[in-house]
This record gives structure tokens, C-alpha cells and sequence, in this order.
């Protein structure tokens, strides 16, 4: 059980507090409800560009880096597309100092042409070695468009094109940060040996100044319904040969979630799984495979991925992972399969929040979903399915006309 407090201040920065007296540092998280989905379909990119432009100083607070180091601190953040996360720790007598530098950037940013043609030149570069000159790094820009013709999953956070990134000018990100960089469309946590009323009055006295503002969220469109298979061949410099099958599936907000999570388990967690002792060990087809969910907020993806062994057809590969499915679909799953799996989520969960910073994260991350109390019910909800349920939602998500299937071919 994680226990916490929850304020709102008067300009809407909602902010949790979680008592934690076993550790002498402090974490503190900020998310902002903003990600790759909110962007302009021919400005993309923005979310992730933003995030390396809020480590460019501030007003008061020029090398935020630096600052925090000094303290004996670490930070860092991440951009996905639904949110933006910065996080950081600092020695447990620093938390104002980390909340006044949060605040500076909050309010105050530096926003130069010689700041932006610096980050501008880190992301391009990132894009080219992560998605350009690495092996498989184009994998899930060809899966989104593959799999989303109308939701701006898409594309992914480094964007859609890098010439949006390229084209990007101070007018672009000035009206980036004034639309989303405000307290109201942000979650702060504070996770520590700490007292609420010590935190709500520093957050006070550093934040309650900025002003609310009005957001303007992008309308998005919902994903329609796919009827028909989707199937797109590429061949690339890679050493194996792979394939990637993705089928449409629920929001996180739904119940059928944790069922297509228990489904790609029972698949593919550990060398015990299903897949991994058909495809690799018995048949020897795949020198690897996976199934696993993109944990996408909105509508997101149900994955099965394997990278052949050589002198094996792709044809062989891929029936062999429609038969599984049928399988997981139309034979009975035997009760203990499906606690094991039940159990394994239940450890998975505890390990995931042993340390301040993970129950910071996801406090604010439960929060932007919509229901806080809910990271003290996952668990719960977990245990609750029935493999009747969880087969039924197989037999309706495992067909040919959902699936989208990428045959990456090595040349």
C-alpha cells in the first residue's frame, strides 16, 4: 500500500506528497500532460525537442544541471507520447533548492536561437543514430504507420520527419511552452522523508505565483475500427531477418488492458513462456521472440516479434506464431499457467516501486490517468480476471483482418 496526500494549488498544480522515513534522499517528480500525441501533424517532434530545451536554464537558474549536481543530486527526464516526465533526486536537505529550479523552468525558460540550434542539432543527431544508422531503428516508425491511420500514435516522439525538427523556429517553441508548460496542465510529486505541510508551503512559496492559464488540446481522433490486414515487406542492412505482428487493442483505462497483458505474458515472459519454448527451443525458428503491449494510454498495440534463425523460411515463421495464437485463443489455459503469470505481474509491481522515485513516478502517472487511488488496486484488478475472459478477448483480437504484419528482411 502506498500511502500519500494530495493539494491542489490555487493555479492547478496538483501536487502529491508520499512520506517515505527509510531513505535520506528525496525524489521529486513533475509530469506534464503533454507528449507526441498533442503535436501538429506537420510540426511533430515537439514534445521530445522540448524535453532537451528544459535543461537550456532559466531565468534565475542558468546551468540546471549544473545546480543539481552541486547539491549532490541526478536528474533526468523522458518523453513518450503521452506525457512528458523530468525527474530528479537531491539529499533530503536540498528540496527547495529542487522545487525553486522546477519552478524557474516552469515559469521562466530561456528560450534563445543559439539554445534552440543547439537542441535542434542534439535531436538530429539522435535521430540519425538511433533510428537512421542503428539496426532495426526504423522498427516502430514503420509499425505506427502501419497500425494508425488516423490517431497521432503514428508517429513516434522523435517525430514524424526530421524536417520538422530542422524547420523549427523560436515562434514554434515559444508557443509550445506557453500552451502546455503551465502549472495547470502539470503533477508534481514529492517522495521523501518529508512532512506535507513543510511541502505545501514551499510549493506555495515557489509556485503559487505562476499563472493558470487556458490550454488549447489538439482534438484527437479516434483510431477507426480495422477490417482489413495490413502487410508491408522492407529489406535492410541487418543481420537477421525479423518479423513484427501488431494487433489493434484497448486503452489503459480499460479492463481488457490487464487481460492483454496477462495474454502477452502467458506468451512470452521468461524462458518458461509459451512462445519461447515452441519457437526457439522445440522448432528452432526464431533465435528470439516476444509479445508484449505498447502501454499506450489511448488505444494501443498487441505485439509479437521474433528475429529468425537463418535457413528458415519467413513463410514457416510466421505460421508458426498464428498457430500459437490459436492456441492461446481456443485451447483451454490450465488454471496454473494463469496464476503463474498472476504472480509474476504481483512480484513485477513490487519491484517497480521499491525505490521513492518509482512510487513518485507513479503516483503522478496514476494521476494523469485519472484515478491515483488506482496504483493500490492494479494488483487487485490483475487477480480479478478469469481465463474464460481473457480467451474470449483472444478469439476477437487474433484474426487476420486486425493483424499488421512488417516483414523486415535482412539484405
Amino acid at each position: 500500500m502506498i500511502h500519500y496526500e494530495k493539494f491542489i494549488l490555487d493555479n492547478g498544480l496538483r501536487v502529491i506528497v508520499h512520506k517515505d522515513e527509510s531513505t535520506p534522499l528525496v525524489a521529486v517528480n513533475i509530469l506534464y500532460g503533454v507528449g507526441a500525441k498533442h503535436e501538429n501533424e506537420d510540426k511533430t517532434g515537439f514534445a521530445h525537442l522540448f524535453e532537451h530545451l528544459m535543461f537550456g536554464g532559466s531565468k534565475n537558474v542558468p546551468d540546471f544541471d549544473d545546480i543539481i549536481e552541486k547539491i549532490g543530486g541526478e536528474n533526468n527526464a523522458f518523453t513518450n507520447n503521452d506525457y512528458t516526465n523530468y525527474y530528479l533526486t537531491v539529499p533530503n536537505n536540498q528540496l527547495e533548492t529542487a522545487l525553486w529550479v522546477e519552478s524557474d523552468r516552469m515559469a521562466y525558460l530561456n528560450m534563445s536561437q543559439e539554445s534552440l540550434d543547439v537542441q535542434k542539432n542534439v535531436v538530429i543527431e539522435e535521430y540519425k543514430q538511433r533510428y537512421l544508422n542503428q539496426p532495426y531503428g526504423d522498427v516502430w516508425m514503420l509499425i505506427r504507420e502501419q497500425a494508425y491511420t488516423k490517431h497521432p500514435y503514428r508517429w513516434s516522439t522523435i517525430g514524424k520527419d526530421i524536417s520538422h525538427i530542422e524547420d523549427a523556429n523560436l515562434d514554434d517553441v515559444k508557443h509550445f511552452y506557453k500552451n502546455y508548460y503551465n502549472p495547470n496542465n502539470a503533477i508534481l510529486c514529492v517522495a521523501g522523508n518529508v512532512e506535507s505541510s513543510n511541502v505545501k508551503a514551499l510549493c506555495e512559496k515557489w509556485f503559487s505565483e505562476i499563472p493558470k492559464k487556458d490550454i488549447v488540446f489538439p482534438i484527437i481522433e479516434k483510431e477507426p475500427l480495422q477490417v482489413k490486414p495490413r502487410r508491408l515487406e522492407v529489406k535492410r542492412d541487418v543481420p537477421q531477418s525479423a518479423i513484427y505482428i501488431s494487433f489493434p487493442m484497448s486503452s489503459r483505462l480499460e479492463k481488457e488492458y490487464y487481460a492483454f497483458d496477462l495474454l502477452s505474458d502467458i506468451l512470452s515472459n521468461g524462458r518458461s513462456s509459451r512462445l519461447y519454448n515452441a519457437l526457439v527451443k522445440d522448432k528452432e525458428i526464431f533465435t528470439e521472440v516476444n509479445a508484449f503491449i505498447s502501454g499506450d494510454i489511448d488505444d494501443g498495440l498487441f505485439m509479437v516479434t521474433g528475429k529468425y534463425r537463418e535457413n528458415v523460411s519467413i513463410e514457416e515463421g510466421e505460421k508458426a506464431i498464428w498457430e500459437e495464437l490459436r492456441k492461446i485463443a481456443y485451447e483451454k489455459i490450465q488454471e496454473q499457467e494463469f496464476e503463474k503469470v498472476k504472480n509474476k505481474f504481483e512480484s513485477t509491481m513490487t519491484f517497480s516501486q521499491l525505490k521513492a522515485l518509482d512510487r513518485a513516478m507513479n503516483l503522478c502517472y496514476f494521476e494523469y490517468l485519472g484515478n491515483i487511488d488506482q496504483i493500490n488496486k492494479e494488483v487487485d484488478l490483475y487477480h480479478e480476471l478469469d481465463i474464460d475472459f481473457i480467451q474470449e478477448l483472444a478469439k476477437k483480437t487474433f484474426v487476420e483482418e486486425k493483424s499488421n504484419t512488417l516483414l523486415y528482411l535482412s539484405k
